[in-house]
C-alpha cells in the first residue's frame, strides 16, 4: 500500500458504519447509472424511477429517443411525472408549464402576457443525460450545480464476443446502503453458505484457494484463472467444449462487476451493477449474454433468480443487525477485496476534493488466500 493512501485508510481498518450524510454518497455523482429496462418505456407513456434519491420521470420522444428529467416542476415543485407527455414537450399539470423532453429547456408558460418580460427559455427543469445500452436506459447523474462533461463518457456496455447470443436480465432490491451492497458483490468466501446448493457448491466442498489480482484504472482484476472445481457448471462446460476453462473478473467503481468466462469458442459475459436508489435502498442489475447453444434463456433465469433471491435474503437479515450499527470489521485475505473498495473510494474523494492524481491502493498484483 502506498504511503499516501495509508493515511486515507489504514490496511486494517474497520469496515465503515452504516453512512448518513449526503457527503457519503457524494462520491456516487457524475457516473452513469441503469435507471430501467428499455422496455419499461412505451409510446408517450411516462414512468418514474429514483436514484440517488433523486427521483427522476422518463420517456420516448416520437423520434424514440429516451429522455429523463428531474421530476419536479421548477415553478412549485410538483412532479412532472403528472403531466402530459405529447412526444416532444412535457407539460406540468398544475399550470401548463411546458419542457421540452431531451434538453428540460421551458417552451411555454400560459399564464404569461404580452406585459412580462420573463425569458423563457432561460428557465430549465432538471435534465440528466440519457442514453440505451445493453437493453437498459442508463442515465449520467451529474453532480448538484455541475455541468455535463464534454465530452460526455460512454455508458458501460457488456462485452459480447460471437454475432449470434442470448441475452437476459434479472434484478432484485437490497434494504442496505450501497457499500454493503458492492463487498457483498465481490465477497468470494460467502459461496457454500449463501449459495449452497446441488448445482453450485456445498459446505463439504471448502477448500483452500489461491487467486492473483491485478490494478486496473478505476478498480481490480481477479486475473484469468481456472474457475473453481467445486461448481457443477464450470465442469459441464469443460467437460463440453474438451478445452480449459478460464474467468476473469473485473471490480470498476463506482459498483460494478464484469465477469468473463472462457472455453475454446463458447463463452459467457455478465455485468452487476449496484445501483443507487436511496441512502438506505440499492439495486443490484444484472445482464448477462452467452453463446452456449445448450443453456436456454428460461433455464438461466430460473438459476439466476435463486442466486438473486439468496443474496436478497442475506442482505434483508444484515439489515436488521445493522439497525443496531455495531462495530464491524474486514480480515486478509478474504476481505481485501473489500478493503481495496473502500481504498478507492476515499481516493477518489479525495481526488476530486483536491485535484490531485488519484493513487491506487494496489502498488503491484498481489495473490491472495482464502477458503471457499
Amino acid at each position: 500500500m502506498t504511503e499516501a493512501l495509508s493515511t486515507i485508510l489504514p490496511v486494517d481498518a474497520a469496515v465503515p458504519r452504516q453512512p448518513a450524510s449526503d457527503s457519503d454518497l457524494g462520491f456516487l455523482w457524475d457516473f452513469w447509472y441503469p435507471a430501467l429496462r428499455s422496455t419499461e418505456i412505451v409510446g408517450h407513456h411516462l414512468t418514474t424511477a429514483m436514484l440517488l434519491e433523486v427521483p427522476l420521470v422518463l420517456g420516448r420522444t416520437s423520434e424514440g429517443q429516451a429522455f429523463a428529467m428531474r421530476d419536479s416542476c421548477p415553478h412549485r415543485g410538483i412532479p412532472l411525472s403528472y403531466g402530459r407527455f405529447d412526444g416532444k414537450t412535457l407539460e406540468c399539470s398544475y399550470h401548463g408549464w411546458r419542457f421540452e423532453a431531451c434538453t428540460g429547456q421551458c417552451v411555454e408558460i400560459p399564464s404569461l402576457t404580452t406585459q412580462d418580460k420573463l425569458k423563457v427559455d432561460r428557465i430549465f427543469a432538471g435534465h440528466y443525460p440519457c442514453q440505451e445500452r445493453d437493453g437498459y436506459v442508463w442515465i449520467y447523474m451529474t453532480s448538484p450545480g455541475a455541468r455535463v462533461p464534454d465530452p460526455l463518457p460512454t455508458p458501460p456496455k457488456l462485452a459480447t464476443f460471437s454475432e449470434k447470443f442470448k441475452i437476459t436480465h434479472l434484478s432484485c432490491e437490497l434494504p442496505s446502503h450501497i457499500d454493503h451492497g458492492i463487498i457483498g458483490l465481490m465477497d468470494p468466501a460467502h459461496g457454500p453458505f449463501v449459495h449452497s446448493s446441488w448445482f453450485w457448491r456445498s459446505r463439504g466442498s471448502i477448500h483452500p484457494k489461491e487467486k492473483k489480482f491485478e490494478p486496473i484504472p478505476d478498480g481490480f482484476r481477479m486475473s484469468p484463472h481456472s474457475p473453481s472445481s467445486n461448481s457443477l457448471p464450470y465442469q459441464l462446460l469443460k467437460k463440453r467444449t474438451g478445452e480449459p476453462v478460464t474467468t476473469t473478473i473485473d471490480f470498476i467503481l463506482p459498483n460494478r462487476r464484469l465477469e468473463e468466462i472462457r472455453s475454446g469458442k463458447l463463452w459467457f459475459c455478465s455485468q452487476t451493477t449496484v445501483t443507487p436508489v436511496r441512502r438506505d435502498l440499492c439495486r443490484i442489475d444484472f445482464v448477462a449474454a452467452w453463446n452456449l447453444f445448450f443453456l436456454p434463456v428460461s433455464i438461466f433465469r430460473i438459476f439466476g433468480k435463486t442466486f438473486l433471491r439468496q443474496d436478497q435474503e442475506t442482505m434483508i437479515q444484515q439489515a436488521e443487525g445493522l439497525k443496531h450499527n455495531p462495530r464491524l470489521m474486514l480480515i486478509d485475505d478474504a476481505d481485501r477485496p473489500a478493503k481495496w473498495y473502500f481504498a478507492l473510494k476515499a481516493n477518489l474523494i479525495e481526488s476530486r476534493r483536491t485535484g490531485a492524481p488519484q493513487p491506487h491502493p494496489m502498488p503491484s498484483p498481489v495473490t491472495l488466500h482464502w477458503r471457499s
